[in-house]
């Protein structure tokens, strides 16, 4: 058996040191070495996105790095979105516009989408549905979520006759973002939206992140 390799590392602010084997991913090192469980192991091959965590200022999924190389690293889970018992924004607004029902995945998509908010804090729909593809839900239809999302940086939300769909689809048609590019490319192929379910793999779409 593997000898166990010491690792330090900064989560949330807080160091920790703690043992692992070289093949443990970070999520399980989250989750059983520090006690951090918010991050969840949905997949274990990056697909799901409920593994998500910031390492170093850039958003992965933690089932696809090794806890041995986060050593020296800064990672930001969700145990350190909320400053103590004031919530962020975003979780405010999941909770008031119902953008979660399991909350399996839920941890993993407030994580991405402050960051995006970071980078862009008044993003339209298409751009939240592209950077959110790698994160998949079965539960809410992703609609309020999007709302979620919407509401800290987006007076558009509230505005008068504003539909998640309203830039190329009726308020009756969900599409995605590959939806949209079709559409952009080949206006003249169809009067009615081109109908692709949402979220496709996250392969199968350009990396927004």
């Amino acid at each position: 058996m593997a000898k166990k390799v010491h690792v330090t590392t900064t989560v949330n602010g807080d160091e920790y040191e703690f043992l692992c084997h070289p093949g443990q991913t970070l999520v399980d090192a989250l989750r059983n070495e520090m006690k951090l469980t918010g991050a969840k192991e949905g997949c274990s091959t990056g697909d799901c996105g409920a593994c998500s965590v910031v390492v170093d200022g850039r958003l992965i999924c933690s089932c696809l790095m090794l806890a041995v190389e986060a050593d020296g690293k800064s990672i930001d889970t969700i145990e350190g979105m909320a400053q103590g018992d004031t919530l962020h924004p975003l979780q405010s607004n999941f909770l008031e516009l119902n953008g979660l029902q399991c909350g399996i995945c839920t941890p993993g998509i407030l994580v991405a989408a402050r960051e995006l908010l970071k980078k862009n804090p008044d993003p339209t729909e298409t751009e939240i549905r592209f950077w959110l593809a790698g994160n998949l839900c079965r539960c809410t239809g992703y609609d309020k979520i999007i709302r979620s999302v919407q509401a800290p940086g987006c007076s558009k939300i509230n505005s008068p006759g504003h539909s998640l769909n309203s830039r190329r689809c009726s308020p009756a048609v969900r599409c995605s973002p590959d939806a949209w590019a079709w559409n952009r490319i080949h206006p003249q192929r169809s009067s009615q939206p081109r109908r692709i379910p949402f979220p496709r793999r996250p392969g199968r779409i350009p990396d927004a992140r």
